[in-house]
Protein backbone atom coordinates (compact mmCIF):
# COMPACT_ATOMS: atom_id res chain seq x y z
CA UNK A 1 0.00 0.00 0.00
CA UNK A 2 2.79 2.39 0.91
CA UNK A 3 4.67 1.45 -2.27
CA UNK A 4 1.66 2.30 -4.44
CA UNK A 5 1.11 5.55 -2.61
CA UNK A 6 4.80 6.47 -2.95
CA UNK A 7 4.78 5.53 -6.66
CA UNK A 8 1.64 7.63 -7.27
CA UNK A 9 3.14 10.57 -5.35
CA UNK A 10 6.46 10.45 -7.27
CA UNK A 11 4.69 10.04 -10.63
CA UNK A 12 2.33 12.92 -9.87
CA UNK A 13 5.13 15.22 -8.76
CA UNK A 14 7.16 14.42 -11.89
CA UNK A 15 4.19 15.16 -14.10
CA UNK A 16 3.47 18.44 -12.34
CA UNK A 17 7.11 19.51 -12.46
CA UNK A 18 7.03 18.92 -16.22
CA UNK A 19 4.43 21.67 -16.53
CA UNK A 20 6.89 24.27 -15.27
CA UNK A 21 9.46 23.24 -17.88
CA UNK A 22 7.08 24.27 -20.65
CA UNK A 23 7.58 27.94 -19.74
CA UNK A 24 11.29 27.68 -20.58
CA UNK A 25 10.69 26.14 -24.00
CA UNK A 26 9.47 28.83 -26.37
CA UNK A 27 8.69 28.43 -30.06
CA UNK A 28 10.80 30.14 -32.71
CA UNK A 29 9.40 33.53 -33.66
CA UNK A 30 10.05 34.82 -37.15
CA UNK A 31 11.59 38.19 -37.89
CA UNK A 32 8.71 39.89 -39.65
CA UNK A 33 8.80 43.39 -41.12
CA UNK A 34 5.20 44.47 -41.70
CA UNK A 35 3.62 47.48 -43.30
CA UNK A 36 4.86 50.10 -45.73
CA UNK A 37 8.58 50.83 -45.88
CA UNK A 38 8.63 54.54 -46.64
CA UNK A 39 12.15 55.74 -47.52
CA UNK A 40 13.65 59.20 -47.81
CA UNK A 41 13.78 58.76 -51.58
CA UNK A 42 10.01 58.23 -51.70
CA UNK A 43 9.35 61.23 -49.46
CA UNK A 44 11.50 63.40 -51.76
CA UNK A 45 9.03 62.64 -54.57
CA UNK A 46 6.11 64.22 -52.70
CA UNK A 47 4.93 67.69 -53.73
CA UNK A 48 2.09 69.80 -52.42
CA UNK A 49 -0.84 69.58 -54.83
CA UNK A 50 -0.27 65.99 -55.95
CA UNK A 51 -3.38 63.89 -56.53
CA UNK A 52 -4.22 60.77 -54.53
CA UNK A 53 -3.22 58.51 -57.39
CA UNK A 54 0.15 60.24 -57.73
CA UNK A 55 0.79 59.82 -53.99
CA UNK A 56 -0.25 56.17 -54.21
CA UNK A 57 2.19 55.72 -57.10
CA UNK A 58 5.04 57.33 -55.13
CA UNK A 59 4.43 55.74 -51.71
CA UNK A 60 2.32 52.69 -52.43
CA UNK A 61 -1.08 51.75 -51.09
CA UNK A 62 -1.58 53.03 -47.54
CA UNK A 63 -1.90 50.48 -44.78
CA UNK A 64 -4.73 52.36 -43.11
CA UNK A 65 -7.45 54.49 -44.68
CA UNK A 66 -9.83 55.60 -41.97
CA UNK A 67 -13.47 55.94 -43.12
CA UNK A 68 -13.99 58.71 -40.55
CA UNK A 69 -10.94 60.69 -41.76
CA UNK A 70 -11.08 60.36 -45.53
CA UNK A 71 -8.43 63.02 -46.08
CA UNK A 72 -5.76 61.13 -44.12
CA UNK A 73 -3.65 58.14 -45.13
CA UNK A 74 -1.49 56.30 -42.61
CA UNK A 75 1.61 54.37 -43.63
CA UNK A 76 2.67 52.19 -40.70
CA UNK A 77 5.85 50.09 -40.53
CA UNK A 78 6.79 47.61 -37.78
CA UNK A 79 9.90 45.43 -37.66
CA UNK A 80 9.75 42.72 -35.04
CA UNK A 81 12.69 40.49 -34.16
CA UNK A 82 12.06 37.49 -31.96
CA UNK A 83 8.52 38.59 -31.16
CA UNK A 84 9.60 42.06 -29.92
CA UNK A 85 9.11 45.26 -31.90
CA UNK A 86 12.55 46.68 -32.73
CA UNK A 87 11.51 49.47 -35.07
CA UNK A 88 8.24 51.31 -35.50
CA UNK A 89 7.64 54.10 -38.02
CA UNK A 90 4.45 56.06 -38.69
CA UNK A 91 4.08 58.28 -41.75
CA UNK A 92 0.90 60.28 -42.36
CA UNK A 93 -0.26 62.00 -45.55
CA UNK A 94 -3.01 64.66 -45.46
CA UNK A 95 -5.26 65.67 -48.35
CA UNK A 96 -7.74 68.44 -49.00
CA UNK A 97 -10.33 66.95 -51.37
CA UNK A 98 -8.06 65.30 -53.97
CA UNK A 99 -4.97 67.43 -53.42
CA UNK A 100 -1.98 66.70 -51.16
CA UNK A 101 -1.67 69.32 -48.44
CA UNK A 102 1.06 68.07 -46.09
CA UNK A 103 2.83 65.00 -44.76
CA UNK A 104 4.44 64.17 -41.47
CA UNK A 105 6.08 61.29 -39.64
CA UNK A 106 9.03 58.96 -39.58
CA UNK A 107 10.56 57.26 -42.57
CA UNK A 108 13.45 54.93 -43.23
CA UNK A 109 16.77 56.32 -44.44
CA UNK A 110 17.64 55.78 -48.07
CA UNK A 111 19.69 52.56 -48.31
CA UNK A 112 21.86 54.01 -51.08
CA UNK A 113 22.60 57.21 -49.15
CA UNK A 114 25.63 55.68 -47.48
CA UNK A 115 28.57 55.66 -49.87
CA UNK A 116 29.79 52.21 -50.74
CA UNK A 117 33.42 51.38 -50.16
CA UNK A 118 35.28 51.47 -53.45
CA UNK A 119 37.77 48.71 -54.05
CA UNK A 120 40.63 48.58 -56.51
CA UNK A 121 40.76 45.65 -58.91
CA UNK A 122 43.37 43.05 -58.11
CA UNK A 123 46.35 42.75 -60.44
CA UNK A 124 46.41 39.61 -62.57
CA UNK A 125 47.96 36.70 -60.71
CA UNK A 126 49.31 35.07 -63.86
CA UNK A 127 51.73 36.88 -66.15
CA UNK A 128 50.76 34.68 -69.12
CA UNK A 129 48.00 37.14 -69.93
CA UNK A 130 50.53 39.92 -70.44
CA UNK A 131 52.96 37.91 -72.59
CA UNK A 132 52.81 38.42 -76.34
CA UNK A 133 52.00 35.21 -78.20
CA UNK A 134 53.76 34.60 -81.48
CA UNK A 135 52.65 31.36 -83.20
CA UNK A 136 55.55 31.57 -85.69
CA UNK A 137 58.16 31.52 -82.88
CA UNK A 138 58.79 27.97 -81.51
CA UNK A 139 59.91 29.37 -78.11
CA UNK A 140 56.65 31.29 -77.62
CA UNK A 141 54.06 29.80 -75.28
CA UNK A 142 51.10 28.50 -77.22
CA UNK A 143 47.67 28.77 -75.66
CA UNK A 144 45.45 25.94 -76.74
CA UNK A 145 42.05 27.10 -77.91
CA UNK A 146 40.30 23.86 -76.99
CA UNK A 147 41.91 22.78 -73.69
CA UNK A 148 38.98 20.61 -72.54
CA UNK A 149 38.67 18.50 -75.69
CA UNK A 150 41.35 16.11 -74.40
CA UNK A 151 39.48 15.71 -71.12
CA UNK A 152 36.33 14.38 -72.81
CA UNK A 153 34.07 17.39 -72.36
Amino acid sequence: MKARLLTAFVTGSLLLSGCSVVNFITPYKLDIPQGNEITAKQVALLRVGMTRSQVRFALGTPLLTDPFHKDRWDYIYRDSRGGKVKEAKNFVVFFNENSLVRWDGDYLPDPKAEPAEKTQPLPPSNDNLLMPIDPSNPDSKIIEVKPLMNEGF
